[in-house]
């Protein structure tokens, strides 16, 4: 039986999540025996001895795959006491391997200390938007740190590159990019004319009344 529990121990000592720990990973699994572990414990062995049994392997090999995959963070152990996949584990290192967009890096580098750069830092991280602030004099900066960021003054967006665009600033978050879309062209970022956009020549301005 596939093993559905979701792990709710602190996993205290697994490394943290950055690209080269989801680098990592085609490494882990190029060993047969962690692969075969590692399938065992999805499919519901409980501890090392079931895995050894289901995966085929000696005590010592399930063992040693035991402790890589734990050392990894892949494999932990439930609040039951038994193995579990750490389903989370692998949506921590899908995020962390995923390229931050070139705005941003390129934002990021600039440094702004400024008052907007900090509201900016505290809703935008990664390159991607966490959430909108809820006052509008911060929504603003955001939303035009997002139309400077993504769009060319002057040049024309079909409505299809607008939304992919946005779809990169909105992973993980808590906004949807039609949602985001509709704020940069009610604030007047975004022009839009039969499914065309294009960010005004002078949209530097615009929203900030």
């Amino acid at each position: 039986m596939p093993n559905d529990r979701s792990d709710t121990s602190v996993r205290a000592s697994e490394p943290p999540s950055d690209p080269a720990q989801a680098s990592a990973l085609p490494a882990l699994f190029a060993e047969e025996s962690r692969v075969r572990a590692f399938a065992a414990v999805a499919l519901g062995a409980g501890d090392t001895a079931q895995v050894a049994r289901a995966a085929g392997l000696s005590a010592k090999e399930a063992a040693g795959a035991l402790r890589r995959l734990r050392g990894q963070g892949v494999v932990t152990t439930g609040a039951d006491g038994e193995l579990a996949v750490a389903h989370d584990r692998f949506r921590e290192l899908a995020r962390a391997g995923r390229p931050v967009p070139q705005a941003a890096r390129d934002s990021g580098a600039a440094g702004d200390d400024g008052p907007a750069g900090i509201v900016v830092r505290t809703f935008v991280r990664d390159g991607r938007l966490v959430r909108l602030p809820a006052r509008w004099t911060r929504k603003k900066v955001v939303l035009r740190h997002i139309a400077e960021q993504t769009f060319a003054p002057g040049v024309e967006y079909p409505e299809r590159t607008v939304d992919e665009k946005l779809r990169a600033w909105c992973e993980d978050g808590e906004v949807d990019h039609v949602t985001l879309r509709r704020y940069l062209v009610d604030l007047g970022h975004l022009c839009r004319s039969d499914g065309v956009y294009c960010r005004p020549v002078d949209s530097d301005r615009a929203g900030t009344a």
